[in-house]
């Protein structure tokens, strides 16, 4: 079987992104020489699009990946393929974000990320590097907003990101950094699957949001995650499709994001799994079987409770999410 193709999206900064990503966070992480024979297997079978960020540990290794895919032949140059990156929330302030874009770019060993992201509204103290591990106290009181956003901007103005968005804003964040954005997000990447399907949020993008794209991690709920479930895949309905429709659940779970019109990010490191979850795009569920999709009871995984503190920022998991339920 030849690669994948994989359709694209035009996002608002007039860049091309592969509607499906590979994700590349783990717990525990594979050692760094497997987690690179990892991508370079994605890269094989037709991932072109990869997200990563600086609080995974996964950076350098899928750098080495893209440029092993290079060295082999599978790609031609670093153009091919679409790499997302993300600011932690360490590095949440108007001074550090360039830095850490720089930083970021000397792990990948690359001079540019297509997309790079506001990991999460909140701010950690610098100490607190990784997106596990790190304490309530090192929630700090407040951040930046504008002043963090004016910083993503000159990494875009720099060419160091061809794009810029956001990750798990609510609608109400969101116009909050548009009145105040030179550059709107081009992204917001938001948990999105099935039994949690973001119609409010996404609504608001479409109808206000001046063209942010909605991406969609943990489309498959992320079962093994501390916070993941089975929600999605062994819900009866989607089990159903999926018998009828001679295909996996998880390709019914992702052709249902696909068709609903946000971009995928899914992590799989098992190989035939990962051309599995490429093979969504030659068939399609009809009307009545996502009119069925849209009943499945909702449940939102990740709630954002390790954000939650009664000096920080936010007080509750409604302070963190606003209204977008």
């Amino acid at each position: 079987m030849g690669r994948e193709q994989i359709p694209e999206v035009v996002l608002n900064s007039g860049r091309k992104m592969p509607l499906i990503g590979m994700g590349t966070f783990a717990m525990p992480l594979p050692p760094p020489h497997h987690l690179t024979s990892i991508f370079v297997d994605a890269i094989n079978v037709g991932y072109l699009h990869f997200d990563t960020a600086a609080s995974y540990g996964s950076e350098e290794p899928l750098g080495q990946a893209v440029a092993e895919a290079i060295e082999r032949g599978l790609i031609k140059s670093r153009d091919e393929v679409f790499i997302t990156s993300k600011l932690w929330c360490n590095c949440n302030h108007p001074d550090l974000v360039l830095p850490a874009l720089k930083n970021t770019l000397g792990k990948l060993g690359m001079e540019y990320v297509d997309l790079y992201l506001v990991h999460f509204p909140v701010r950690l103290k610098k100490e607190a590097v990784s997106c596990v591990g790190f304490g309530k106290e090192d929630i700090l009181p407040s951040w930046d907003m504008k002043g963090t956003w004016e910083a993503m901007e000159e990494c875009c103005r720099l060419g160091l990101a061809r794009s810029i968005g956001v990750s798990n804003f609510s609608c109400k964040k969101l116009s909050q950094l548009l009145q105040y954005a030179t550059i709107p997000p081009a992204v917001n990447q938001v948990e999105m699957n099935a039994a949690w399907q973001q119609e409010k949020l996404r609504e608001y993008c479409r109808e206000k949001g001046k063209g942010i794209h909605v991406s969609a991690w943990s489309p498959l709920a992320a079962n093994g995650a501390s916070w993941g479930s089975l929600d999605v895949l062994h819900n009866p309905l989607l089990k159903h499709i999926s018998t009828t429709k001679g295909k996996t659940v998880s390709q019914v779970a992702l052709r249902w994001v696909y068709q609903e019109g946000a971009s995928i990010i899914v992590k799989s490191f098992n190989k035939e799994r990962m051309k599995e979850n490429l093979q969504i795009f030659d068939w399609e569920l009809s009307e009545d079987e996502v009119a069925n999709i849209k009943q499945i009871p909702q449940r939102r995984g990740f709630s954002g409770q390790v954000f939650v503190h009664p000096d920080g920022p936010y007080k509750s998991q409604e302070e963190i999410w606003d209204d977008d339920a």
